[in-house]
């Protein structure tokens, strides 16, 4: 099953770091987020990728045609032009990389990869979110249910702690960073029939795959939950970058499965 990834936005809530890369390519722990989404779906046995690019694309994709040579011990015989490689410690990525355009939207990227993906069924993230999700369960989970789509359903930890105040303003009961009560996002990590394309007519470029389609598919009835209640978190702002930094670095990265 191929796994695809939008990967082309301008990430611009984090453009202290986009300024020179695309987001996907921030380095949590010294390697790209892109890398430790990939390595997830690895850890299952996926690992054939289509990744959506956009901004500054040729950045990944340089990545990508050099990545042997990043993780390797090699001889470089300069006068005869002879590079000798001695020990790599590559990954088993199959990887399709395709240009979606600059200013393109969501469900027109993810149109346009549909010749890559096929007639069957397949997954896809976003390139800023990383989880220890149970990809076998969520799976089963989407052929169970048996309809197009299943979503990945979070509920984020809040940024700060929440506090019960009676009249005269004394704290009767206080909770630091308490889940959101009953509030479930989208947390990528989809799952889809080839069917979605039919959600996905016309020019779809200045169309979001979470407006239209993904509203089509719930009138429907076509769009299933599926509730990941362990780690979850999307690299949407600096600080965001600099707690995952952190939990790699004390060894805490709870989506590292592999």
């Amino acid at each position: 099953m191929k796994v695809v990834i939008f990967a082309g936005g301008l990430g611009t809530r984090i453009a202290e770091e986009t300024e020179t890369r695309p987001k996907p390519m921030i380095e949590i722990g010294g390697k790209p987020i892109l890398w430790h989404i990939m390595k997830i779906y690895a850890h299952y046995g996926f690992n054939d990728f289509i990744i959506c690019l956009g901004y500054k694309g040729y950045i990944i994709k340089e990545y990508f045609m050099h990545y042997y040579l990043h993780n390797a011990d090699i001889t470089i015989d300069v006068e005869n032009n002879k590079v000798t490689s001695h020990y790599s410690n590559s990954e088993s990525f199959k990887v399709t990389l395709v240009d979606t355009g600059l200013s393109t939207k969501t469900a027109g990227r993810l149109q346009q990869v549909q010749k890559y993906v096929g007639n069957e069924a397949f997954m896809l993230t976003y390139g800023d979110g990383v989880a220890d999700l149970d990809i076998p369960g969520l799976l089963k989970f989407h052929r169970l249910h048996g309809k197009m789509a299943t979503v990945t359903a979070v509920q984020p930890e809040p940024r700060f702690g929440g506090m019960s105040l009676n009249r005269e303003d004394v704290v009767e009961h206080f909770k630091e960073k308490p889940k959101e009560d009953g509030k479930w996002v989208n947390g990528g990590f989809f799952v889809l029939q080839p069917e979605v394309f039919g959600y996905l007519n016309g020019n779809m470029n200045n169309t979001m795959w979470e407006d239209d389609p993904m509203e089509e598919l719930v009138k429907d009835r076509q769009l299933v939950a599926y509730k990941h209640t362990g780690f979850w978190k999307c690299m949407d702002a600096m600080r965001d970058k600099l707690e995952l930094e952190a939990y790699w670095q004390n060894e805490h990265a709870k989506w590292k499965i592999w």
